[in-house]
């Protein structure tokens, strides 16, 4: 699949404190045990390192969870980079991406910062570069005041067996169309196999994406496995105007961000 950084963002602040793992966050419904990456982070870490120190991690969240965005595989990388720094690199590249494969497979993708093609379970990332046709445009998120289980959706997906059995190299294709388009055919490119299962459960997040693309958008996708539903716009007014059209006519949601996306995806 092909993943996508963008300006949105928790923040983590991480040191060395007391006798063991200690994860507090702002937002009650997150854990702070065993149950958080970004805990399972630090134990991985420290076993590695072959260290005892003490760990504090403090997470503001501003990515929902259950959003289909990666904060929690985002954070559990940022904590493996953070420890390794406070350490002076006592880890290689290799065995970061090694811990990194084991706590889940979208967090080595957030080990670097480029757009890239995750292969296999996600343990194969390989940067993609610009994507031109993306330059300039404007991005809106929109979630429901509800999250989507990533389990249940791949669990579900078997049901589907033409969405998960689909071609490989699509996201190759994918990519070559985002830089070389027409524009038209591109988009006809953007795919993800996880909206049949969740459409069919949760028909209100197929009904975000299809009013994204009758008021504006040039193309919409549920993102990852769900809630969220990104909408691709030509520019910020177009944007604007559909962030205020889901509010009149969807009322309060949980997020609906616009973000412009940067000018050749350069690294956040």
């Amino acid at each position: 699949m092909l993943m996508l950084p963008v300006p949105i963002f928790d923040r983590l602040k991480v040191e060395m404190a007391g006798s063991h793992i200690e994860v507090n966050c702002n937002h009650p419904n997150i854990p702070n045990d065993s149950n958080n990456l970004a805990y399972k982070a630090a134990e991985k870490f420290r076993a590695k390192a072959k260290i005892s120190d003490g760990i504090r991690i403090n997470i503001e969240k501003n990515i929902p969870a259950e959003a289909g965005l990666g904060g929690g595989s985002g954070n559990a990388a940022g904590v493996l980079l953070s420890l390794n720094k406070l350490h002076n690199q006592v880890l290689s590249d290799s065995i970061l991406q090694e811990i990194s494969c084991s706590l889940g497979s979208d967090v080595p993708f957030f080990m670097q910062h480029q757009p890239a093609i995750a292969k296999g379970r996600g343990e194969s990332i390989d940067p993609v570069g610009p994507l031109s046709i993306l330059d300039g445009k404007s991005l809106l998120l929109v979630r429901p005041n509800f999250g989507i289980s990533t389990p249940w959706a791949y669990k579900n997906l078997s049901h589907f067996p033409g969405a998960k059995n689909r071609p490989l190299g699509q996201a190759t294709d994918l990519v070559l169309a985002l830089n070389k388009g027409p524009l038209n055919e591109a988009y006809e490119k953007l795919y993800n196999s996880l909206e049949l299962p969740v459409f069919n459960k949760f028909p209100l997040i197929k009904l975000i994406k299809e009013h994204a693309l009758s008021h504006g958008a040039e193309s919409a996708l549920m993102c990852g496995s769900g809630s969220t539903v990104f909408a691709v716009c030509s520019n910020s007014s177009v944007a604007e105007l559909l962030r205020e059209s889901f509010k009149s006519n969807f009322g309060p949601l949980s997020m609906n961000q616009i973000i412009t996306l940067p000018g050749k995806f350069n690294p956040f």
